[in-house]
């Protein structure tokens, strides 16, 4: 038995699928209030035979606060792929996003102790990652630094991944892999789920970038590493970097919508004075920080060459990837381009 958290996001979902394909047999968590139809809809962008492969799915409800719950959700569970995560930059947020991302990881990893768990899969981020190899990249070695500011959620997955590494270094089997932006369809609006309507909603951009990868790859090189036995090493899997601007011409072109104007790092700065000066009247500019400012304002060039050697992986391309999702947002929605 497979247990998957997180399966009714972007990510869980599709490794949830993957798994279910390759003959596994998968106890997936949700939330009591979590939307099942819109995962077992978003299937049928993924698979000819979505009804088939959803009603093999068994669903618990799991709290994370409660190792009991967490220890019954185990029972019988030999592999355990961790996709469950609170994504956002919203300052309002953090203390979700730490409680959810560091306190539930470690829960989890501490149920682990004492089951018949052998294999576990963190899934990270590389919004962890600071320094730069001597090509200039961010690669696996690459560490975070804590002089630099982070944001609250880069901060939560580097704690996260060090509960993952401590449970290795304690005799767990354990891999962690360091996703870009993932590229998925449904769960529209939440999460990394929530990049086309942003671009279809917001007239403006910024001038930095992103490293982006398609779900579908991220799904299916976390069960091959978990197959290899790839355990105690750190995977980046991304496809290829582009600037915000350059995706919003392609996703806004389809959709109908004129180019987006290009924020200036000066102008990002105004509005953090104004964040300073009025953000306690004025919601919104409570997202404009230091650490989110260099984030939009900035595109690190990120190497997935050790996955490609380890695996002989050969990405879906960014352009490709953009075109099959919003294709599923825009049909989901009804907009004609």
């Amino acid at each position: 038995m497979v247990f998957v958290t997180g399966a009714t996001g972007i990510l869980g979902r599709v490794v949830v699928l993957e798994l279910l394909k390759k003959g596994k047999n998968v106890r997936a968590a949700k939330r009591p209030a979590s939307n099942l139809n819109d995962v077992r809809h978003s299937y049928t962008f993924y698979t000819k035979d979505p009804d088939g492969f959803f009603n093999r799915i068994e669903w618990v409800d799991v709290d994370f606060d409660d190792i009991n719950s967490l220890q019954d959700a185990l029972e019988g569970v030999e592999e355990v792929y961790h996709c469950a995560a609170k994504v956002s930059f919203d300052p309002n947020d953090e203390k979700e996003m730490y409680h959810t991302n560091i306190k539930g990881t470690e829960n989890l990893l501490h149920a682990c102790e004492g089951s018949g768990v052998k294999k576990f899969l963190h899934v990270s981020s590389i919004a962890v990652l600071d320094t730069l190899n001597e090509q200039g990249e961010m690669d696996e070695d690459s560490s975070f630094n804590p002089k630099l500011e982070h944001s609250a959620y880069a901060l939560s997955k580097h704690l996260s991944e060090m509960e993952a590494w401590r449970a290795s270094a304690e005799g767990l089997n354990v891999i962690i892999i360091n996703p870009g932006m993932i590229i998925g369809s449904g769960n529209w609006g939440e999460s990394s789920g929530d990049i086309f309507p942003t671009f279809e909603k917001n007239s403006f951009t910024f001038s930095g970038g992103s490293n982006y990868v398609d779900v579908r790859d991220v799904a299916q090189i976390a069960v091959e590493l978990m197959e290899k036995n790839c355990f105690g090493e750190r995977f980046i899997i991304v496809a290829e970097g582009r600037r915000y601007t350059e995706l919003a011409k392609q996703i806004r072109s389809k959709l109908g919508l004129k180019d987006a104007k290009v924020l200036s790092e000066f102008q990002l700065n105004v509005g953090r004075w104004a964040n300073i000066l009025f953000g306690w009247l004025i919601p919104k500019l409570r997202m404009i920080t230091k650490s989110n400012i260099e984030a939009i304002s900035s595109l690190n060039t990120v190497s997935n060459s050790k996955i490609k050697k380890r695996l002989d992986n050969q990405f879906i391309s960014l352009s490709e990837s953009i075109d099959f999702h919003l294709n599923n947002y825009m049909n989901d929605k009804k907009i004609k381009p």
